[in-house]
């Protein structure tokens, strides 16, 4: 059995003009990542790795994340691979996850992370929304081999707006 967490980056501030790679999350998005991340232990396996883009949206968000999932940040992998929009570049990067972890963690970006859990997950999602999780099994002992999965839990800000603890 595999396991795999999908979490798209907290939402991005266009305040600066700077390279897409270099653009940090909006105070709105450090916001939803804390909220998001608060949620994330009750769906975790529990034992996992981590992997994340390089981009510093994706590295802000896993810090914050890290915070709640008591994440050593010195395990966290960053890779220029990860920072991809293209589903089949992300699906790659999946694949060649070493079979003796079981779960996966992996901050990244969206276009590719909604057609990807699309594509593997039984749920239509029509986008995975800033800071959303999407939790994902796959009934292999092989990531290069995995298929149609289960999509076990999707946790977006919007499920939790109306949480006092949100407003």
């Amino acid at each position: 059995m595999k396991n795999l967490i999908l979490i798209r980056h907290s939402k991005s501030s266009w305040d600066a003009p700077v390279q897409d790679i270099d653009r940090s999350i909006s105070q709105r998005g450090v916001k939803d990542a804390h909220l998001i991340a608060s949620k994330t232990p009750e769906i975790l396996p529990n034992s996992y790795i981590v992997w994340c883009s390089k981009a510093k949206r994706t590295q802000e968000t896993a810090f914050i994340f890290s915070q709640y999932l008591s994440i050593p940040l010195e395990t966290i992998r960053f890779s220029e691979d990860l920072y991809t929009f293209d589903a089949k570049s992300l699906e790659k990067s999946i694949k060649k996850c070493e079979n003796s972890y079981d779960s996966l963690i992996l901050f990244g970006h969206n276009e590719a992370i909604t057609k990807f859990v699309n594509k593997f997950g039984d749920l239509y999602i029509d986008n995975v929304p800033t800071s959303g999780v999407v939790a994902l099994q796959f009934d292999t002992d092989d990531w290069n081999n995995i298929s149609k999965g289960q999509t076990k839990a999707t946790l977006f800000p919007s499920q939790f707006k109306n949480e006092q603890s949100y407003k």
